[in-house]
């Protein structure tokens, strides 16, 4: 059973973060949970990696330390497979790889654009949708979403705050233990992305004073893109006398890249 650490031994919140600020921390994370998949005590080695892929160990060492490249689609396909990721950690890796589209029209023509996508939100009227920005800050929500929770009605509602830090959602997500563990393993990828982020930061400090979410970071080097088609049970007793089981539709908005819309389907 992995032994817990005591304050005296968990590493700075700072370390905790660097850990995962680019494509280099991201491949010695992911080369030391392949350690582990393999029943092995330490990390895939770098030359075993690089076999894989069939390319040079030094060619792979560079990777790996920062020296930039251009990263064609079959040469990520094929770090993935050496690497032996999982489908979060492939969007994870090929995100981090892809350039932010840019949108010529100007900060005038995006504000229109996210005036029409919070339009399209507050529209639908089957299922709860929302409607996200990069730190998880709700932007936009239709009725039904408000019915099912009413908190994102609050000025500065956070989806990651809510779900690691409020009691609330200990009681509404089931298994929110499991569950809290995929948040996290995205707030990883968010920092990779925005290391400097204000909100993201604030978030990551927010989460580790909680015991529990300490003990949930530290268990492993999880890191997830976003949760297309995660599946969730919920405990709603005011919506319905039975848990409800719902799944994430996630969409990526055109030239809105820090944006998401998501809907709660029925499963």
């Amino acid at each position: 059973m992995k032994k817990s650490m005591d304050n005296s031994e968990r590493p700075a919140i700072a370390d905790l973060r660097s850990g995962f600020a680019s494509l280099s921390s991201l491949l010695r994370a992911w080369r030391a949970e392949a350690g582990m998949k393999n029943g092995r005590r330490k990390p895939l080695p770098q030359k075993e990696v690089a076999a894989r892929m069939g390319v040079s160990e030094r060619w792979y060492r560079s990777l790996e330390t920062g020296t930039p490249m251009s990263l064609s689609h079959e040469t990520l396909t094929s770090l993935a497979d050496a690497l032996e990721l999982g489908p979060h950690e492939r969007a994870a890796l090929f995100w981090n790889a892809l350039s932010e589209i840019v949108d010529k029209g100007g900060q005038e023509h995006a504000e229109i654009k996210m005036d029409r996508l919070k339009e399209f939100v507050s529209a639908q009227s089957r299922f709860p949708a929302y409607l996200i920005d990069h730190s998880w800050n709700v932007i936009g929500y239709n009725d039904k979403m408000a019915e099912w929770f009413p908190w994102v009605r609050t000025k500065g509602a956070n989806l990651m705050r809510w779900v690691l830090e409020s009691p609330e959602s200990r009681e509404q997500i089931v298994d929110w233990p499991a569950h809290a563990t995929l948040y996290l393993a995205q707030l990883r990828f968010a920092l990779v992305g925005y290391p400097d982020d204000p909100i993201l930061n604030d978030l990551l400090t927010s989460a580790l004073r909680s015991p529990e979410c300490r003990d949930l970071w530290d268990s492993g080097p999880r890191i997830i893109a976003f949760r297309q088609g995660g599946e969730f049970r919920l405990s709603l007793p005011a919506i319905s006398a039975s848990e409800l089981m719902v799944t994430s539709q996630v969409l990526l908005p055109a030239y809105c890249s820090r944006v998401r819309f998501v809907t709660l389907l029925p499963s």
